[in-house]
């Protein structure tokens, strides 16, 4: 099989304080047939000029205003070449250098269309204060909340032609609806990779305020009664109790 390129997609907003080092767990890969995209919503502190100094590594590099992050992540699907397509937040990084070469390696070994892993959550000073274990997928799983972590997933990108974009009227849980979509609905082959490949900053916009909360749940129940979920109000109440084994 011929070399897999993939194509990492990085949104961003205002944030100098985290995407030199998201950018440069990029470029410390020790793969090679990588395609770095960077769709950046306008941003107005020193973003674009840090991005900028990585010229040589960003394939390509988009900056305007954009309809929020999943809007963002669409633009730079469309404009993704790779075979495989991951998203890396801004904020985020990969755990060694070598991340990347074991997704290649299970995509050729396992023929799947998707491979998701395993992640940490760090606080302001990367400690790890939570640990998310995928653990292997099931139907059963699905249907009470289950999802794989989103920076984890990669998938081909044909996928995105056959099954759809993100879905911006799911809101926060876009992320959720699509992968809904695709393991549930779609019941795509997958591989679980049992390698923690992501070091995630604690936050996220759909935790930011109780109204954001409540208006997460509101999404989560509509792409789960969408999606067919056979049980949505138990799958609802599941899903953020899975998260407490998470801290221990």
């Amino acid at each position: 099989m011929h070399d897999l390129k993939i194509s990492i997609i990085t949104v961003c907003f205002n944030a100098e304080s985290t995407i030199k080092s998201c950018i440069e767990s990029v470029k410390s890969q020790n793969y090679t047939d990588i395609e770095y995209i960077i769709i950046d919503g306008g941003s107005t502190d020193k973003t674009i000029n840090i991005v900028n100094n990585y010229a040589h590594y960003v394939n390509h590099f988009v900056s305007e205003p954009d309809l929020g992050i999943y809007d963002a992540m669409n633009k730079g699907i469309k404009l993704a070449t790779g075979d495989i397509v991951g998203m890396l937040n801004a904020d985020d990084y990969f755990t060694d250098n070598s991340v990347l070469s074991h997704i290649a390696d299970a995509f050729r070994k396992y023929n799947a269309d998707i491979i998701y892993g395993d992640l940490d959550y760090i606080n302001e000073k990367d400690a790890v204060v939570r640990k998310w274990r995928s653990g292997q997928i099931s139907r059963r799983k699905l249907e009470f909340g289950w999802m794989p972590p989103h920076p984890t997933f990669y998938c081909r990108r044909n996928l995105f032609d056959q099954f759809g974009l993100y879905r911006l009227d799911y809101g926060t849980a876009a992320d959720y609806e699509l992968m809904t979509r695709y393991l549930y609905v779609n019941k795509l082959t997958t591989h679980y990779l049992k390698k923690i490949i992501i070091k995630m900053k604690l936050g996220g916009k759909s935790n930011k305020s109780i109204t954001a909360r409540v208006k997460g749940m509101f999404f989560d129940l509509k792409a789960m009664r969408n999606n067919g979920i056979r049980l949505p109000f138990i799958a609802l109440i599941v899903k953020p109790i899975r998260k407490i084994t998470q801290y221990f």
